[in-house]
């Protein structure tokens, strides 16, 4: 038990280390091109969202997104007010990254690894950012397999057992265990990922996967709360109206997690793809809800922060 306690904990490894190398790979590829499609493509909220749902499922990282815009909001290149329709389109745009994970691509693992890691040695940056995708798309999809693999015998030490019994029955703990972790590792997707291998596994059941999911979509507003630290007013506003964004969204949602998981039983047999749509359906209902009023959502962001401060 203790090897296999080992191998999860080395495949979750593995599995951020993969997240890390896809998204830096794609965004060394198009940062300049990204900063330009968030400056130029927010004028409206609309435009903003569909920029930020782009973006977003381009680099397969909100938060990479959401730093990018505190950075851009800090710097005066974009007002807070515009920044509300990015943050409401990289929540969809995390999604696209949850529905890949489902997708049957073992058969491209091998290679993928084999393509990424001759590409690496090559001299030019381009090149070596391509390998790097590789690379990451290798150890993503070998690490969810280990970990779905991995899932079952652990769940049947005992004291481990009961502690899942726990997360199943106790709809706090799974949304802390949710928030928490997505706080330390600064990537819901990597959280969400990790509970779709459990699901698979049978380990836990959707209501418990939905709430995690729930939970890590409030822990990912740690990392623009951290951007924002020193950059000013604009920078600190469009942090709070991403963790109010994300809070609320969250606490209207909990009542619904039922319906939310009858719903996505319909809609596939997996577990692990239940929860994926999960995902989506909540992202995009919480986003299409704001956007209408989006001008006045960031209206009393600024009434209760700016007046809170002076």
């Amino acid at each position: 038990m203790i090897i296999h306690g080992i191998a999860f904990i080395f495949f979750i490894l593995c599995f951020l280390f993969g997240m890390t190398w896809l998204r830096s790979g794609l965004f060394n590829i198009a940062n300049q091109k990204i900063k330009t499609w968030l400056h130029y493509l927010t004028s409206t909220p609309l435009k903003g969202a569909m920029t930020g749902t782009v973006v977003t499922a381009f680099i397969h990282s909100s938060s990479a997104v959401m730093v990018l815009t505190v950075g851009l909001a800090s710097s005066g290149l974009i007002p807070f007010r515009q920044t509300i329709g990015i943050m409401l389109g990289s929540n969809i745009g995390t999604t696209f990254t949850l529905e890949m994970f489902t997708l049957d691509m073992n058969y491209l693992i091998i290679p993928s690894m084999i393509i990424g890691c001759v590409l690496y040695f090559f001299k030019s940056p381009h090149v070596r950012s391509i390998g790097m995708i590789f690379v990451g798309f290798g150890l993503i999809f070998t690490s969810i397999r280990a970990i779905q693999w991995l899932a079952t015998p652990l769940t049947t030490n005992e004291s481990l057992h009961s502690y899942i019994l726990q997360v199943n029955e106790h709809m706090i703990l799974a949304l802390l265990i949710g928030c928490v972790l997505t706080a330390i590792i600064q990537s819901s997707t990597v959280v969400t990922g990790v509970t779709m291998g459990f699901l698979a596994a049978g380990s836990i059941d959707i209501h418990a996967g939905i709430t995690i999911m729930l939970g890590a979509n409030v822990g990912t507003c740690i990392t623009a709360f951290i951007a924002s630290i020193g950059g000013g007013t604009q920078a600190k506003l469009t942090a709070y109206a991403h963790i109010w964004l994300n809070v609320i969204g969250v606490a209207l949602f909990i009542p619904f997690i039922p319906l939310l998981s009858m719903i996505v039983r319909m809609l596939a047999d997996s577990a692990d793809l239940q929860l994926a749509h999960a995902s989506v359906i909540f992202n995009i209902l919480c986003s299409l809800l704001v956007l209408p009023f989006a001008s006045q959502f960031a209206q009393l962001i600024e009434t209760f922060h700016l007046q809170k401060k002076s």
